[in-house]
């Protein structure tokens, strides 16, 4: 008796492609083999490419706005200098916190600080470091009144990058400051940092600096320390006084 005839399985063709390709990719072959050398890696440059062309062109953050704007807008005399410093936004410094300058226009001396001091507290000058100016100009003849005193900073800030307020403009505004000003010479106490502003490399020898560069020119200059280290060392005093010597032959009054 002949057995019944079994019918044939029916094989996918698309099942038997991937079975084959699993078959090959665990035996480790996962790609075309050809006699044509080719390089291994030219699938993952080109993958590396589109990646690259297709990923947003990398933009460079925009650079910090200048310290106090634009110098075009800057304030072109001095008394709308002083009501600028003590109310524009444009300073990153609390407006109910900063100090402003005092004095004349075309004043035979400038004192100019750094910042004001820790003490300073309606105006500057006003703490114990104004004792030692007040002598110091007694000495020389002058009254704190016919003096124009100002600082570089409004408001006082325990250490300043003056590094990088140079780099934000801070120097250049200083400066016009300055020209606003136009006075006959400046004391400057506080070397190190304003001559960091000024852009001098070697903030420590600004003692042989011998003027101030300002926008309208030059002013004959004594750069000296801070009132703090004056205060503390009397060897720093006597210095200082050492070099206004230089100008007691001159009319400072």
């Amino acid at each position: 008796m002949s057995q019944p005839e079994r019918p044939q399985p029916r094989h996918d063709l698309a099942a038997l492609v991937e079975a084959a390709l699993d078959w090959w990719g665990d035996a480790g072959v996962d790609g075309a083999l050809a006699d044509t050398p080719q390089s291994w890696l030219a699938s993952e440059r080109k993958v590396a490419a589109k990646a690259a062309a297709a990923a947003p062109a990398f933009a460079p953050p925009p650079p910090p706005p200048a310290m106090g704007g634009r110098p075009g807008d800057w304030p072109q005399t001095l008394e709308e200098f002083h009501r600028w410093w003590l109310e524009t936004p444009s300073l990153p410094f609390p407006s109910a916190r900063r100090l402003p300058p005092a004095g004349p226009a075309d004043a035979p001396l400038m004192i100019l600080l750094p910042m004001p001091e820790a003490d300073d507290a309606d105006a500057l000058l006003s703490g114990r470091g104004g004792k030692l100016v007040d002598g110091m100009l007694a000495a020389l003849g002058l009254a704190r009144e016919a003096v124009y005193c100002a600082a570089a900073l409004p408001t006082h800030v325990p250490m300043p990058d003056w590094g990088q307020l140079r780099e934000q403009g801070l120097g250049a505004l200083l400066a016009h400051h300055v020209a606003l000003a136009a006075p006959k010479r400046v004391l400057i106490l506080g070397r190190s940092g304003i001559s960091t502003l000024l852009g001098h490399d070697l903030p420590n020898n600004a003692a042989a600096l011998r003027e101030f560069n300002h926008d309208r020119g030059c002013v004959p200059a004594v750069f000296a320390y801070d009132l703090a280290a004056l205060v503390a060392r009397p060897a720093h005093k006597a210095a200082l006084w050492n070099r206004l010597l230089d100008w007691t032959g001159t009319d400072l009054t």
